[in-house]
């Protein structure tokens, strides 16, 4: 039931034959979210979507990589139809069909991920990664069966609406080189290194798990996992008028940019 009569319904058909209906209503005030304790860093990559500074690894649910043998027999049987017929008018919609389901399934991954993570942490962080750049390697393809963009928007739109805290740090942090419980940079390291020791201080460290640290510690939030010392978190200034949540920080170290709703 729509909370309001709507102002405009717009009926869209997309390119697998679906058709949508968009109503634009008025809504009162959002919900905003009781205060919790928990602050998180979170460190996107491919082995695992998503490490957190409290040790969970999300793994990968790669719902483009379990769809290829699907795809490639839809795309073969649509090459073979003829152009301008009807049968290739109903390969080509099959196709388009199978690629909308995995895009479907992902981005209710994306949903019920970054909804559990908004609900039950205070503040989150993740770091601004060079997704263009990156799509230009031979990862491509794993990177865009991933969807960070997607994935990171839904936490930072999420934050705003429910009056959490997000932060993107620089992508230029040596959050993979530095030891999240000394401190001390121990420089770079090939991607097959998964475990590491500090030479520093001695500590063993998961490559992920570190990353994730020192992205919640960049952002100026308090972490605890993997014996890493705790920082004291930030503090959101008060909200400005109900159904628009505003928060407003203070972080001129390592490059922080709050982000709060547009």
């Amino acid at each position: 039931m729509l909370p309001s009569t709507p102002s405009t319904v717009t009926v869209v058909k997309d390119s697998a034959g679906r058709y949508f209906a968009s109503f634009v209503v008025e809504t009162g005030p959002s919900e905003v979210l009781p205060t919790t304790a928990p602050q998180l860093g979170i460190d996107l990559g491919l082995g695992h979507f998503a490490v957190l500074s409290d040790g969970t690894k999300v793994d990968s649910p790669r719902f483009l990589r379990r769809a290829e043998k699907r795809l490639k027999k839809a795309q073969r049987a649509l090459s073979r139809k003829e152009k301008g017929s009807r049968n290739r008018d109903k390969a080509r919609l099959k196709v388009a069909r199978a690629h909308a389901r995995v895009a479907d399934a992902r981005r209710e991954f994306h949903h019920q991920l970054s909804t559990k993570l908004i609900r039950e942490n205070q503040a989150v962080a993740v770091e601004d990664l060079s997704v263009k750049g990156l799509a230009r390697t031979r990862l491509a393809k794993s990177i865009h069966d991933a969807g960070w963009s997607a994935f990171v928007s839904m936490l930072e739109y999420k934050a705003a609406r429910y009056g959490r805290t997000f932060f993107r740090i620089g992508r230029f942090e040596p959050t993979s080189q530095v030891c999240s419980v000394c401190g001390v940079k121990d420089g770079p390291k090939s991607l097959h290194v998964r475990i590491w020791t500090c030479g520093a201080c001695g500590a063993v460290l998961d490559r992920d798990v570190n990353a994730a640290v020192n992205v919640a510690k960049a952002a100026g939030l308090a972490v605890s996992a993997c014996g890493a010392q705790v920082r004291p978190g930030l503090v959101p200034a008060q909200r400005g008028e109900a159904g628009t949540p505003v928060t407003v920080f203070v972080a001129p170290q390592w490059g922080l940019r709050p982000s709060g709703p547009a």
